[in-house]
């Protein structure tokens, strides 16, 4: 695989509905992504295998210095291949660019090594609610 990594990458919705189905073990669902990120999101990285799309991440913020990690999703063909942690590293670049002082990140234990080993996040206290 040449996997190529944008910030705010071009696709179109029912690629990323694809892939999100595929990642999260869900249903395919229509959501309208692109005009969805575009109105709230600092940025994304997509990546690309050809014109394939293998993996994603969405950069959500709150206007100012915090920058939130969220969707990170990678087809099942190109896991185990440093493709996640490469949109990570981008998605850091890219906030960090934006002049965003901390990037958050939730996620289950089971992904706890890829976030904190693979991708270099601390450990923190925080909290949940569900709603």
């Amino acid at each position: 695989m040449a996997v190529r990594y944008r910030w705010r990458g071009q696709f179109a919705d029912v690629e990323l509905n694809e892939l999100h189905a595929e990642g999260f073990g869900h249903a395919f669902a229509d959501i309208g992504w692109w005009e969805r990120l575009n109105r709230h999101s600092l940025g994304w990285v997509c990546a690309r295998d050809g014109s394939d799309l293998v993996g994603f991440v969405n950069v959500a913020w709150d206007g100012g210095i915090h920058a939130f990690i969220l969707d990170t999703v990678v087809a099942v063909r190109a896991r185990r291949q440093g493709v996640g942690a490469a949109l990570l590293d981008v998605a850091v670049r890219g906030a960090r660019a934006a002049g965003c002082e901390w990037l958050h990140v939730d996620f289950t234990d089971d992904l706890r090594a890829f976030y904190h080993d693979a991708c270099g996040f601390e450990p923190t206290n925080a909290g949940l609610i569900a709603l």
